[in-house]
């Protein structure tokens, strides 16, 4: 199609315009606040609200959802990977797990888990590791990396290339073998969701990227999809007891209440 003049122009970048159905309501929500298909290789970002429940979907069984969350009023406070295994003694995440901040405060917690295949372990992947295993990198290249893409998420909150820290991986299972090594269990399968509770407002940036560990010499990551609403009552039922995700809570409702 020829760009020869403004009409033309314009006709032509309507048409490589895409367009990805949002993902519909779950049963029993009457309202999203975020709904996005978000296809292999793309990012997305979004604030979101105390109180908010947010459901990944691994669509077709290949997503690898790569998330980074940042205190919306005090961004310099953000997830914290070590912090997100080693306070409650379990490097694999699951229903109850807390997404823990460098200041010792929740996040979020996984409050529901249909796959079981995630990794706190990892990271995404870099410039350098596509362009050994793929032979190209870059945001707009046919293999961008998570890093690559965390960075253009994160610039439009004012964020920085610095900012950018080790992620949690969703739907690409990681486990640690006897002597030490990292395995790939890889996908659940189709149709899995986890959904996190968020306790503080956040800054959610989530790049859906190959795995560092993906076993495929192919860049085949396919279609995640986001969906989010209101979820207040939630933060008052939750029922993990251990004594360390009580205190978590607490300190983070200390803070809440403070702000308000």
């Amino acid at each position: 199609m020829s760009t020869a003049t403004t009409h033309s122009a314009k006709e032509h970048a309507r048409s490589q315009a895409t367009l990805a159905p949002a993902p519909t309501a779950p049963e029993g929500v009457s309202e999203l606040t975020w709904a996005e298909s978000v296809p292999g290789g793309s990012y997305t970002t979004k604030v979101l609200a105390r109180g908010t429940r947010l459901r990944l979907v691994d669509v077709d069984g290949a997503a690898c959802a790569n998330l980074l969350l940042f205190r919306v009023d005090a961004p310099w406070e953000r997830l914290n990977t070590a912090d997100t295994v080693k306070v409650p003694w379990q490097a694999y995440l699951s229903a109850g797990h807390p997404l823990l901040s460098d200041q010792g405060r929740v996040l979020a917690t996984i409050v529901a888990d249909t796959s079981g295949h995630h990794d706190a372990l990892c990271g995404t992947t870099s410039t350098a590791t596509n362009i050994a295993k793929y032979g190209v990198s870059g945001p707009h290249s046919s293999a961008p990396a998570g890093r690559e893409l965390f960075t253009l998420a994160a610039a439009k909150h004012g964020l920085e290339p610095r900012d950018v820290g080790p992620s949690l991986s969703f739907f690409h299972g990681v486990t640690v073998a006897a002597d030490g090594s990292l395995v790939s269990t890889g996908s659940a399968g189709p149709g899995r969701s986890v959904d996190l509770l968020i306790h503080l407002p956040v800054i959610v940036l989530l790049a859906n990227t190959a795995h560092p560990l993906n076993p495929s010499p192919e860049y085949d990551t396919t279609t995640l999809d986001v969906l989010a609403w209101r979820a207040p009552e939630e933060l008052l039922t939750l029922d993990n007891t251990e004594p360390e995700y009580q205190r978590a809570v607490q300190n983070t409702e200390n803070a809440w209440k403070a702000a308000q």
